[in-house]
């Protein structure tokens, strides 16, 4: 029998016991042992719960068990569990996390922890809910040179977009609606202004890399700003808009990495992706294009993928389990030196003059009163603000074209 110990009780910490508890006996047919949750911690009491007599609330319970082997973070936030986690490897306990903020920030030490104590420290959740990426990533694609990452990687910030194109709406009505339905926080920042997808696409970014990505050299920028004009200006042009994380390796082995909302072909394949999903397309030099589709939340989805590392940890006992990454810090390539095509907004008393500063661009007609837009060819981030800027108050919107 196994043991484990589950940190935190709340959506996705239930989820993990449901899961364990109630696909236990398909879970020990599959990997020949049971899978027994021996203690959950919370601050909380939960009388009148299943699993209340499991309930601790002084961790060193956990910690000091050696009949415990894994331990599933799911607290969130890089404080208590980022201490607890660092005590559990310590102890050569195997750790499994949905705790994609802690991964991103302290992943590279946590997996040498690991490492040197003999144990996993394993994040299938943290990326994209219940979509299985972490593991095909590393061991499907091992033959691979990773060249592309692009993916919607925020359920939330899809749902809105979502609305916003079939609606004809804008952002604080629809952000209003998701809040309701709870897709989306009270606060809901993280989402909105792109830091929940830089988290994931600076994991994903440091596996291709096999060193450090940090989150924070990552050019982020969210929603905040998409109209419901942008939307009729991408239908006339045959695309659509999403919130994409996208790492990319130049031409000259160089890394650039951003989340942005980008113009997405709607005959591609990340145009089709609605409402809450998410999906990641990784573009390997020989296989071309993979992407993993699914639900990137949710209590059941990510709590099912904690348990998918549970039970690899179970199975793996003794050695490393493939993935990781170093401390070596990869230096990214500032924003304003990539290149890429532009759509730009600008108010309709202006295009002569924007025509004199842009010169190879396409006319969009979308019949929006007062408003005209175009598509640039490929150009350097800092030549568009530069020119933008030249123009003032004009530019209405400049969105990127994936």
């Amino acid at each position: 029998m196994v043991n484990v110990a589950v940190l935190g009780y709340g959506t996705v910490g239930s989820g993990v016991v449901e899961v364990l508890e109630g696909n236990n006996e398909l879970i020990a047919g599959r990997i020949g042992e049971d899978i027994h949750v021996k203690y959950i911690l919370d601050l909380r009491d939960f009388p009148g719960d299943p699993f209340e007599d499991k309930i601790v609330h002084d961790v060193n319970v956990i910690m000091e068990d050696p009949e415990v082997s894994v331990v599933c973070e799911v607290m969130g936030g890089v404080g208590a569990a980022f201490e607890f986690t660092k005590r559990a490897l310590g102890a050569g306990k195997s750790v499994c996390t949905s705790n994609k903020e802690l991964v991103a920030k302290h992943g590279a030490e946590l997996l040498a922890l690991a490492k040197a104590n003999g144990c996993n420290y394993l994040f299938e959740a943290s990326v994209g809910g219940g979509i299985p990426v972490i593991r095909p990533f590393v061991r499907s694609l091992t033959a691979e040179k990773i060249v592309r990452i692009a993916g919607i990687l925020n359920g939330t910030t899809n749902y809105i977009l979502t609305k916003m194109d079939r609606e004809g709406a804008d952002l604080e009505p629809v952000l209003k609606k998701a809040q309701e339905k709870g897709y989306a926080e009270r606060n809901p920042e993280a989402d909105v202004e792109g830091h929940d997808a830089c988290r994931k696409i600076a994991i994903l970014s440091s596996l291709m890399t096999g060193h450090r990505v940090d989150s924070e050299s990552i050019s982020t920028k969210g929603i905040t700003q998409i109209t419901s004009e942008d939307f009729a200006f991408a239908r006339a042009a045959g695309y659509t808009i999403r919130l994409l994380g996208v790492t990319k390796l130049l031409e000259d082995e160089r890394l650039s990495v951003m989340v942005a909302p980008f113009f997405v072909p709607v005959d591609h394949p990340l145009a089709s992706v609605i409402d809450v999903f998410n999906a990641i397309m990784i573009t390997g030099n020989m296989v071309g294009d993979t992407m993993y589709y699914g639900r990137g939340a949710g209590k059941l989805p990510t709590a099912s993928a904690v348990v998918s590392d549970v039970v690899d940890a179970v199975m793996s006992e003794g050695k490393s389990v493939p993935g990781g990454w170093d401390e070596e810090t990869v230096e990214v390539v500032p924003v304003e030196e990539t290149k890429s095509r532009f759509f730009v907004r600008v108010s309709a008393d202006s295009v002569d003059a924007f025509r004199q500063v842009f010169e190879d661009v396409e006319e969009v007609d979308a019949s929006v009163e007062g408003q005209v837009g175009f598509v640039t060819g490929k150009i350097l981030t800092k030549d568009l603000e530069e020119k933008t800027a030249a123009l003032g108050n004009s530019v209405l919107g400049v969105i990127r074209v994936f």
